[in-house]
């Protein structure tokens, strides 16, 4: 089964380019292109993609806005396009529920790369990026306190959460903790369901706003 995707950039070049590299995969379905983030609440809307891939400096309506409205509306994946590694932009759309971001001059493996794995439900933030971003995003004040504060979880949960926000995958999680890859997914989704979150990116925030990780420990 193909993923659909919506790209949405305001310039055409750009946005061309990133829909013809998507569509040429046999496992990828460009559905609709916009030029603005109206345009893509609307494509979304119509469509229902998987994935939609955001640029966050748009007219009329910016990205992080119409992620918000997307993320709020639909279980469609926000994949977020910036110019510039760690962009302002980039917190406040990671707070509206974006499941991550890719820089714009990204090589084509990558962008290909990129949409799968949101379309699988993963979150992208390697562990450099999740890193830099952490070091940024704990030293800005929250939008909002977490659904639920992390007391709600069993210390094998706590645990997980932990190591989740340090940026460990589920295979390092589970060698870290000793136990199988499939423990590993059940804490997350405990994790993810007890705190109401929609993935890992929300869970290394939560994490950070709780003050159950802190910069630098």
């Amino acid at each position: 089964m193909s993923v659909r995707v919506v790209v949405a950039d305001d310039q055409e070049l750009v946005r061309g380019g990133f829909a013809m590299i998507l569509d040429a995969q046999p496992d990828i379905d460009v559905v609709a292109e916009a030029g603005d983030g109206a345009e893509a609440v609307a494509a979304v809307r119509e469509h229902s993609p998987d994935v939609l891939l955001l640029d966050i400096r748009m007219p009329r309506m910016d990205g992080i806005e119409a992620a918000r409205i997307v993320c709020a509306e639909s279980g469609c994946r926000v994949l977020m396009l910036t110019t510039f590694d760690l962009d302002d932009y980039v917190f406040d759309a990671l707070r509206a529920g974006a499941s991550g971001f890719l820089l714009k001059d990204v090589r084509r493996d990558d962008l290909v790369n990129a949409v799968r794995v949101v379309a699988a439900g993963e979150s992208l933030l390697a562990p450099a990026v999740t890193g830099k971003l952490i070091a940024e995003f704990a030293k800005r004040p929250a939008a909002r306190p977490p659904a639920a504060a992390p007391e709600v979880l069993t210390a094998r949960e706590r645990e997980t959460l932990l190591l989740i926000a340090r940026g460990l995958s589920n295979a390092e999680i589970a060698q870290a903790m000793v136990v199988s890859e499939h423990t590993v997914k059940t804490h997350v989704s405990n994790v993810l369901s007890k705190l109401g979150l929609r993935d890992r990116v929300q869970a290394v925030i939560a994490a950070y706003e709780s003050g159950l990780a802190v910069p630098g420990a």
